[in-house]
Parts: C-alpha cells; sequence; structure tokens
C-alpha cells in the first residue's frame, strides 16, 4: 500500500523524517540493511529518483552509510544517532511551543499541563 504524504513539503523530505524515525524507534537496528532504492520506491509509491534524494540526504547526516554493492546500512555510531534523536526531539518540542502560543498558554501553564499528563 502506497505512504501518504503531505503537500506542505517534498516527498524526499518526508521519505528521509520516515526512515529516521524508523531508526530512532528501533525498526531499524543500528548496523542493520535498509530497504533498497526500489524496495522503497515500490513500498512507498513514488519515484526511485525521490527514494535516493531521502537516501542521499540520510547519508549527509550521517544516519545511514553504504556499503559498495551490499546497499545501505543504519550507522552504528550511537552518538550520530543520539545526535539525531536529540535533533527530532527539539523539533517536535519548537512545534509544540509554536502551537501552544497559538493558544495563548503561557509556558508555565504548558509546563504544568505536561508535568499533569505525564503523572
Amino acid at each position: 500500500m502506497a505512504w501518504h504524504f503531505s503537500t506542505d513539503r517534498p516527498v524526499y523530505v518526508q521519505l528521509a523524517e520516515r526512515i529516521t524515525r524508523s531508526v530512532l524507534t528501533g525498526e531499524y537496528q543500528p548496523g542493520e540493511q535498509i530497504p533498497s532504492v526500489r524496495q522503497l520506491a515500490m513500498e512507498a509509491a513514488v519515484n526511485p529518483n525521490t527514494v535516493q534524494h531521502a537516501f542521499t540526504e540520510l547519508e549527509g547526516n550521517g544516519l545511514i552509510v553504504p556499503r559498495g554493492t551490499l546497499g545501505r546500512f543504519v550507522t552504528e555510531d550511537r552518538a550520530v544517532i543520539e545526535a539525531c534523536r536529540e535533533q527530532a526531539a527539539r523539533q517536535l518540542v519548537r512545534d509544540f511551543i509554536e502551537n501552544i502560543t497559538q493558544l495563548s498558554v503561557t509556558g508555565q501553564q504548558a509546563i504544568a499541563m505536561i508535568e499533569e499528563e505525564s503523572l
């Protein structure tokens, strides 16, 4: 079944985010081979060039590493994975702050709500 993509951002960015999330949630383990360009293109119902573009982005930040003809693998460098995790978490916080601010909720109110919800 084709993946669903929003129209507000390029598809390759959304693919890269989805693969990143799969690494950060443990779906893809460090050192594990990820699906090929063709496999992901078929699964997501996108052009292989779009998947290649996403892979290039992920290789650029070190999250995946090419191993010649063997394919691409999740990095085994835990520091790279943790840096990606922190970056993703910080983005969620920024999005949360932007959304909560639009509701005229103060920072202190938001913190209180988070504390209440996490109990």
